[in-house]
């Protein structure tokens, strides 16, 4: 058969979703290498609950679909051909070598590996000269090596042609005599060149300073009524926020996806108009949700922590400090009521109102190792880290949640840790994205929070470490 394209791939482009050896074969029609070393670092990562052993055993089951079509020797390297009859036709060539050309000794185990599969990628290119080979992985140190051997390389998917910048808010200008009868009038009236993802809208009264802002729903404009959305603990403070909080109080959108920078107040938010939807009998419980990959410095792994519940105690920091500062402002906003006087609680009292409220509101932290098997219902979903998901993980999460549910699902492609996803790649990305197709399944709205409101301090580190600026 004649392949288009051959791809050697390394081990974490496997790791980071294994359906990616689906998407390159693209029907049959490229040629797929595996490097043995390829197979054996995959093997040893099959146990475990992090996101990278269920793509092992995902890939394990996949390969288990496999036949052997035939075998070739050639030098020290043996060829052996598979093809897998799955969800479509895919043809792998696994390459072995007797003995490598490496100097093993005071090596990293990585390191040794890498230049293991690097060498068969080499070979690789030689036996098939006359069909563009690429080598493919996350691991910029590996390419950077591959490109000093003459070895033609690709980080996979996405390249800078696929930044989007949906214009998910957009400003126009109307009439002042459309102040009346522009309320659930069609968005066509006033935007022909509408699109799915123009969610929110700014309408600029021409001649004054006049501005309504409103969300399009079933391409109605639906104006917001901005002292209802502001009447919670936590108070909208500009109009991406106030799109946002609305967005979480409308019974109409079921999907929320947003992108924010740290520092914007999107968990807050979130959790703060899930908070009063509970309350009004809307759901029954709000469910946290967040990826198990903190950060790639080696002393942070979550491997390091004796124990499930200290192990994923990190993980709900970002929800604890939430609610620590919904009880403390909540208490400042009474206590200003009453005399206009605040004397601030105390951390042992935060702490048991915290309890009350976990307990009173029945929220539940869940960690994307534990959502197999589960359904979730009449639930306020936050999913938090989007960023650090891969698709595959995300379609598992999101299959979990039923109709009676709200999911807001939370990321910033600014803080990515996941080694094995990119901006590109990530299903924070897939998910925006999406957005510039309607859907008939689901109801979705999506925007960024781009303002910094924790402090200076961390709106100058967005700006001088940002890599939009490098």
């Amino acid at each position: 058969m004649n392949f288009e394209k051959v791809y050697i791939l390394d081990t974490n482009i496997l790791l980071g979703d294994a359906q990616n050896i689906f998407k390159l074969s693209d029907d049959n029609k490229n040629l797929i290498v595996l490097p043995e070393t390829v197979l054996d670092e995959i093997d040893t990562k099959k146990s475990g609950f992090d996101e990278i052993n269920f793509q092992a055993r995902e890939f394990a089951r996949i390969l288990e679909n496999s036949q052997i079509i035939k075998s070739d020797k050639v030098e020290d390297y043996k060829v052996v051909r598979v093809k897998i009859e799955d969800i479509t036709t895919v043809t792998i060539d696994i390459i072995s070598k007797d003995e490598y050309n490496i100097n093993s000794k005071n090596s990293a185990i990585n390191i040794i590996n890498d230049r293991k599969i690097l060498e068969i990628a080499k070979f690789t290119q030689k036996y098939y000269k006359n069909i563009e080979c690429s080598f493919l992985s996350l691991d910029i140190m590996a390419r950077t090596r591959a490109i000093s051997l003459d070895i033609n390389t690709n980080a996979l998917l996405g390249s800078n042609e696929d930044d989007f910048n949906y214009e998910f808010i957009k400003t126009i200008q109307i009439q002042f005599e459309d102040l009346g009868i522009i309320d659930n009038s069609n968005i066509l009236e006033y935007d022909k060149d509408h699109k799915p993802y123009n969610f929110a809208y700014c309408f600029k009264v021409k001649g004054s300073d006049q501005v309504l802002l409103a969300c399009i729903k079933n391409n109605k404009i639906s104006i917001l009524d901005e002292t209802e959305i502001r009447n919670q603990t936590i108070t909208p403070l500009n109009k991406e926020q106030l799109f946002f909080s609305n967005a979480i109080l409308s019974h109409y959108f079921n999907v929320l996806i947003i992108e924010a920078k740290a520092g914007s107040g999107k968990t807050l938010l979130a959790l703060s108009g899930a908070l009063k939807l509970v309350r009004q009998k809307h759901f029954q419980r709000i469910i946290y949700i967040r990826n198990s990959i903190e950060s790639l410095d080696k002393g942070e792994d979550i491997g390091y922590l004796p124990g499930l519940e200290e192990k994923f105690r990190i993980y709900n920091h970002p929800l604890m400090d939430s609610l620590d500062y919904i009880i403390r402002s909540e208490h400042k906003r009474r206590a200003f009521k009453k005399n206009n006087q605040v004397e601030e609680l105390d951390d042992s009292e935060v702490s048991t109102r915290i309890e009350q409220l976990i307990q009173n509101y029945s929220i539940e932290t869940m960690w994307v190792g534990e959502m197999r098997g589960r359904t979730l219902s009449n639930a306020f979903v936050i999913i938090d880290e989007a960023q650090n998901m891969s698709n595959k993980t995300m379609q598992m999460v999101l299959s979990r949640i039923d109709n009676s549910c709200k999911v807001v699902i939370l990321g910033s492609n600014k803080q990515i840790d996941n080694f094995y996803v990119n901006k590109h790649t990530n299903a924070l990305t897939t998910l925006l994205k999406s957005t510039q197709n309607k859907s008939d399944l689901v109801k979705p709205f999506a925007i960024k929070l781009e303002k910094v409101l924790r402090g200076p301090i961390t709106e100058w580190a967005e700006q001088i470490f940002s890599t939009d600026n490098k």
